[in-house]
């Protein structure tokens, strides 16, 4: 019979193991490549696949968190990973990427874009239908010294009409899933409209997380898997259905859909 001692012992590893988060890899998950960022597949709350990077690592020049959305020298979407890895420069390597951001018929962006300083498409205030139209929607930003937020898109059009920000990179997409800790207000609880979906959240760890379902799922739901499971208090949702997709090939994931605007991160390190 074990000793009082060894039960105490294999108490404490049990409940170290329950307190593993969705943040970790449990033992049938592919994990990571680097210490920084890592690409994880997780079964609960719901099943999902989600890459996260290191907020501080962004700002060491070697990982470095683009958007992409025309051919080189081209006004044509690249429209798939396949031509996004094919456009890469020599040297350079793609860790992980994922739709970043409605589109219309053409795959242009129908919200605020801005790629390596140029403004791509104005920010988008109009009322409407869909989901970009629930408001409150966000703008996921960055600006030359890689630190990544979302904020709320009528608080960023004040920041930008007031010259506070200068992004060099952004991507308008709604609706928001999380505002300041709070999930979105429009969100049913009891709704049963469940879909792919697919967003981005800058959490309280210093991550930010690329979250893919890999099983429909409600905007309460998957609004919840940020705010209460990963602890990010702003999170954007980028799209859903058909228009979800993932590339991870850590996780051997490597989705063949068209689509419009895609984020990744890029290794230069090499």
């Amino acid at each position: 019979m074990p000793s009082a001692t060894s039960l105490a012992t294999l108490a404490s590893v049990a409940l170290l193991a329950l307190s593993l988060s969705a943040c970790s890899p449990t033992a049938t998950d592919a994990a990571s490549d680097s210490s920084q960022w890592a690409c994880q597949i997780q079964q609960a709350p719901f099943a999902y696949s989600a890459c996260a990077i290191e907020a501080s690592a962004l700002g060491d020049k070697r990982q470095v968190l683009q958007l992409f959305w025309q051919q080189p020298d081209s006004t044509q979407p690249l429209l798939s990973f396949d031509e996004l890895l094919a456009a890469l420069p020599a040297g350079q390597t793609l860790s992980f990427a994922m739709n970043a951001g409605m589109y219309n018929e053409r795959f242009a962006p129908i919200g605020y874009t801005v790629i390596e300083g140029v403004e791509k498409r104005a920010l988008n205030l109009k009322s409407g239908g869909g989901n970009f139209h629930l408001l409150p929607n966000g703008v996921l930003w960055w600006e030359r010294d890689g630190k990544v937020q979302i904020t709320e898109s009528q608080a960023f059009s004040e920041q930008l009409n007031g010259g506070q920000v200068q992004p060099w990179y952004a991507t308008q997409s709604g609706p928001m899933l999380v505002i300041h800790d709070q999930i979105h207000p429009k969100f049913n609880p009891e709704s049963q409209s469940a879909k792919i979906r697919n967003g981005a959240g800058v959490c309280h760890d210093g991550r930010i997380r690329f979250v893919h379902s890999d099983e429909p799922v409600t905007f309460y739901q998957f609004a919840t898997l940020f705010k209460e499971y990963l602890g990010c208090p702003n999170a954007l949702f980028l799209d859903g259905g058909v228009a979800s997709a993932l590339y991870a090939p850590s996780i051997d994931r490597h989705d063949k859909k068209q689509m419009g605007v895609m984020i990744g991160l890029v290794d230069s390190s090499d």
